[in-house]
């Protein structure tokens, strides 16, 4: 059975960016590797793949591996996440201070769906946001 979380993995279209956006946010480069192969033909499912990733680190020791395929690349356009679409919905990080983690995901090429917003039992704010690349996350501060 599952004994752990080993990680979360985003397929991005722009690798450098998106890993300059979350390392804005407090993650650093833990690992980083370009694979291509037998091997990495199987686990993926495709021939002749060529893919990059990058392993990002939060604080708590959470790591974001972020993966951009240099052969096989999604053609469609980036579009912004909705809060109701099917599979993997978001990633949620706890923070101190929300106000300045939404300002700051904004400014770095992000966008916010809802201002920082005080829950029902007035113990947690929380944003849902988006990264560069669409993808939803919660930023969570608990007062």
């Amino acid at each position: 059975m599952i004994k752990a979380v080993r990680h979360t993995g985003f397929v991005v279209r722009d690798l450098e960016k998106s890993a300059e956006f979350y390392c804005a946010l407090g993650f650093v480069e833990d690992n980083r590797a370009i694979e291509e192969g037998d091997f990495i033909d199987t686990v993926v499912g495709f021939q002749n793949t060529k893919l990059e990733w990058v392993k990002l680190k939060a604080s708590d020791g959470y790591l974001l591996e972020l993966l951009q395929y240099h052969s096989h690349p999604e053609q469609k356009e980036i579009a912004k996440q909705r809060s109701n679409q099917l599979g993997c919905s978001h990633l949620a990080f706890s923070v101190d201070d929300i106000d300045t983690v939404c300002e700051k995901i904004e400014k770095i090429g992000g966008s916010i769906v809802n201002p920082p917003t005080l829950t029902n039992d007035k113990k947690v704010k929380v944003a849902y946001c988006h990264d560069n690349e669409g993808n939803l996350m919660e930023i969570v501060e608990v007062l």
